[in-house]
């Protein structure tokens, strides 16, 4: 009787061990699967791949779209406006902010703040940020230069204003592609890793699209598309992120089944969103599409 007590122990011990192990086991792989089909705001990019869509220059008569874009790929992105064009439609930026992306300053005029006088630097800086938080009622905390061209002198007074320099490591050049997809959708593919952040433009219609039709490969491919500051977290200010070089490239981004991929209509592209003129710095133009 001891030894049939022993051994009848010794099978519930090693049944419940199993038991313990198969509830770990599915707890583990439920919190794998979890993790990864967490949202954009609550994914852990120091465990999933994640990446940072940033968008210029806005806002555009494609702001809308490009929401609805992102939000049906459950997107988050950053996007840089102007401040000048947000004083001229502070409802678009206020739909921006509403739709939960996070949004930084892309100063006032969108001037080269390497070449403007540095007493005008301050104003820039300040200007731009004043007219995103009267519009949407958020202060931001990111800025990034026109062009990505910066020195000490801009850092310096954007610390002083509580910005923090934000560049990127991936440009696809969608403002020279514009409607040739296939070579913006090439230089995404093959720069793109987890951690990056790129660089794009809210004025082409072209940028849209491909956005709409990339966002199924990054997803295909296990990538979350979140707001730079999801990704790299709290940034001191006056510190600088990236830089104009583009990042290595990574090459590991794999074909995806065609169908994943939305068509477009076949209906010729809009003509790219013009910044408005810059009115008071003598010598400088605000850049981007031609008027």
């Amino acid at each position: 009787m001891p030894m049939r007590r022993s051994a009848t122990s010794l099978v519930w011990q090693l049944g419940a061990l199993v038991a313990v192990v198969v509830i770990v086991g599915g707890l583990l792989v439920w919190a794998q699967r979890r993790g990864a089909a967490a949202g954009p705001d609550e994914v852990d990019c120091s465990r999933y791949k994640c990446v940072a869509l940033t968008f210029d220059d806005g806002p555009s008569p494609f702001t809308d779209r490009l929401l609805r874009v992102l939000a049906e790929g459950d997107a988050k992105a950053t996007f840089f406006l102007i401040g000048n064009k947000v004083q001229a439609d502070p409802d678009a930026a206020r739909r921006i902010a509403e739709a939960g992306m996070e949004i930084g300053t892309h100063t006032w005029e969108h001037p080269n703040m390497t070449t403007i006088p540095v007493a005008a630097i301050a104003g820039q800086l300040a200007r731009g940020k004043e007219a995103i938080a009267a519009a949407t009622g958020r202060t931001p905390t990111l800025f990034r230069p026109a062009g990505g061209l910066s020195n000490d002198a801009v850092r310096a007074e954007a610390g002083r204003q509580g910005l923090a320099e934000i560049l990127w490591d991936v440009i696809p050049f969608d403002w020279i592609n514009d409607a040739n997809l296939a070579a913006t959708t090439y230089m995404l593919r093959t720069q793109i890793k987890p951690g990056s952040v790129v660089l794009l433009h809210a004025t082409y219609s072209s940028t849209v699209d491909l956005v709409y039709q990339f966002l199924p490969v990054l997803t295909a491919n296990g990538y979350h598309v979140v707001t730079v500051g999801h990704l790299l977290g709290s940034r001191a200010p006056g510190t600088s992120y990236g830089g104009r070089e583009n990042g290595p490239p990574a090459n590991a981004i794999a074909d995806v089944d065609p169908a994943l991929i939305p068509p477009l209509p076949a209906t010729p592209s809009p003509k790219p969103a013009p910044n408005i003129p810059i009115t008071d710095i003598p010598n400088q133009g605000a850049g981007g599409p031609p008027a």
